[in-house]
């Protein structure tokens, strides 16, 4: 069996309604090929553009947390620095002129000066024996000169041997005002000897609040029962319980909480110099600002490539389908050209029989009329009646309806028409086509004709003209295929949905070569000058137009068989002149791409 190349068939444009269709199917078409090409390229780039959306999403939110930990592990250092330089200027006391087993008022005073020189963090300075007795003490509350305090926790904790330095919680002790005491022991000659200080709250507050990283940063110190050591007194009171208390195995990290039916990040970090944990909270629009910015970028810069994408796919396509269509009308164009062309080859070709047929009529008109003149001549002495020249002038008109059927069919054959599908009986045209002349001079020519038509065949959707035009092509091939006698066989049957109509010769067949090129436009086997190639080419188009296929096959001195393969009932598309089967799909989609 033969292939041809398959070739984009649009649906025919024709007057009226046909070209509205045309335009219609490739408007039709423009929208499934962008669809199309939208679902090919939007849906993964979406995809795709979710996908990192997301990775960024939680990179950020991991970078924010790890970045606000880091703030919470740098002021953590920052603290328990500062808190070693105090336990350092306290320790540093011991050696200094004004200390004395003994110290004296003005030596306190001395002593206080030179701590407040260090840090303007400390309040006050005392100095105990290991009984607990301040026996010295200089500071703003000199009520706590002698104050007993061996039952304080921070003294009895210090006078602990494993412990020679301790800072406390905040409390309120004798002095009734929340602060800090930071002690300091000496041993000399195997006696504990004390010197405490306090630190005020509010200045050590104002210190933190100088090592917070970035606006809306907040620090808080909390110990380890909850209880809040140091923080803003305008957000929290020192003693209040902290919201939020971390795992005390977790050295430093950060989360996000809920506080206040709000939600902010906050990280922490365990002192090392004390059970103490900083806390720096931060909101979420200030913590994840960046963030924000980020995503905001993302989807304006992803919501632009997605337009510049579908716009770019809109324009390409667009452009591609006009130039198909434009392509497809010039085709069609084209194909018309071809098959007028192909039917004026074809009245070129039978010119020799049709001038026979006319001949045979003509002279019976002249052998008439001379018939009629001889009665009138008296010198023939022909008898004559009204019903003889009656007779005689019915045998004339006769001979001239039989030249004007012959020339109305000459007119038909040649006249260039519009498709139009109609229920037609295939038997029929057949027929028609056979009928006159042609069998006639398939019989001059020693070639028999032979019918093997079903008579259950229903009507089915086609043109009239143009598919008489393909079987009249089969059987002027099939003709010239035959050298000397021969035998032209037309059959007709139905198979499931569809009607064959197989024209079978006993001429020289054709090789496998001239089979790759018979539909060609323009080819042939035929000798010069005897055949223009476009009827099988013009063929095919038309029964493909129709919703049908032509196959052929063929062997070398065996003749061939040409099949035309017609749907019993025509959809839509067909009836348009569409073809709307995978394998049309196909080349559609060939014939745009290329």
């Amino acid at each position: 069996m033969s292939k041809r190349n398959l070739l984009f068939t649009p649906p025919p444009v024709g007057p009226s309604g046909a070209v509205s269709d045309f335009r219609a199917y490739y408007r039709q078409l423009e929208r499934r090929f962008i669809l199309g090409l939208l679902l090919a390229f939007l849906v993964p780039l979406v995809l795709l553009s979710a996908y990192f959306h997301y990775q960024f999403h939680v990179t950020l939110k991991e970078t924010g947390k790890l970045n606000l930990a880091a703030i919470a592990e740098s002021q953590r250092n920052t603290v328990d620095l500062f808190l070693q330089e105090r336990l350092v200027n306290l320790f540093a006391l011991f050696n200094s002129n004004a200390f004395g087993l003994a110290p004296s008022q003005q030596n306190m005073e001395r002593l206080l000066q030179q701590l407040q020189r260090a840090s303007g963090a400390f309040i006050d300075v005392g100095f105990l024996t290991d009984l607990g007795v301040q026996s010295g003490y200089a500071g703003p509350f000199p009520s706590l000169h002698n104050k007993d305090y061996r039952t304080q926790k921070w003294f009895v904790e210090l006078m602990s041997p494993e412990h020679d330095r301790h800072i406390s919680d905040i409390y309120l002790g004798f002095r009734n005002k929340p602060h800090f005491t930071i002690a300091a022991k000496q041993m000399i000659d195997n006696q504990a000897y004390v010197l405490r200080a306090t630190l005020d709250p509010d200045k050590f507050y104002l210190f933190l609040k100088t090592i917070n990283h970035g606006k809306g940063v907040e620090s808080i110190l909390v110990n380890r029962e909850g209880s809040i050591q140091l923080a803003d007194p305008w957000s929290h009171t020192p003693l209040d319980m902290s919201s939020y208390l971390p795992p005390g195995d977790i050295s430093s990290g950060a989360q996000t909480i809920r506080t206040n039916g709000d939600s902010v990040l906050i990280g922490h970090a365990w002192l090392k110099e004390v059970p103490w944990v900083l806390l720096v909270s931060e909101p979420l629009n200030i913590a994840y600002a960046q963030l924000y910015q980020a995503r905001r970028i993302m989807l304006i810069s992803s919501t632009i490539l997605l337009l510049l994408v579908a716009v770019g796919i809109w324009v390409a396509t667009h452009a591609l389908i006009a130039k198909a269509r434009e392509n497809a009308e010039k085709r069609e164009e084209m194909s018309g050209q071809l098959l007028h062309a192909s039917k004026l080859a074809s009245l070129g070709e039978l010119a020799t029989g049709v001038a026979h047929e006319i001949n045979n009529p003509l002279a019976i008109i002249v052998a008439t009329t001379g018939v009629i003149k001889d009665m009138f001549n008296p010198e023939f002495h022909l008898d004559w009646t009204p019903e003889l020249i009656v007779e005689e002038l019915v045998t004339v008109e006769d001979a001239v309806f039989r030249a004007r059927r012959i020339t109305q069919q000459l007119l038909n054959y040649g006249h260039k028409t519009s498709p139009q599908m109609v229920l037609s009986d295939v038997n029929a045209i057949l027929e028609e086509v056979l009928g006159g002349f042609k069998e006639r001079s398939l019989e001059l020519a020693d070639i028999e004709v032979i019918r093997q038509f079903d008579a259950q065949l229903p009507h089915i959707l086609v043109d009239h003209d143009l598919i008489r035009q393909v079987f009249l092509n089969l059987i002027n091939n099939a003709g010239d295929a035959i050298e000397g006698p021969g035998r032209i066989t037309i059959a007709t049957h139905q198979r499931d949905d569809v009607v064959h109509v197989v024209v079978t010769d006993t001429g020289k067949g054709m090789d496998s070569e001239q089979m790759k090129h018979i539909f060609d436009p323009f080819f042939t086997t035929k000798e010069v000058g005897k055949g223009t190639g476009l009827g099988l080419s013009v063929s095919i188009g038309i029964v493909e137009s129709m919703g049908g296929r032509l196959e052929v096959q063929s062997l070398p001195g065996a003749g061939s068989a040409f099949t035309v393969v017609l749907p019993k009932k025509a959809n839509k598309g067909a009836i348009n002149g569409k073809h709307d089967s995978d394998e049309r799909r196909q080349r559609i989609a060939e014939s745009t791409a290329n």
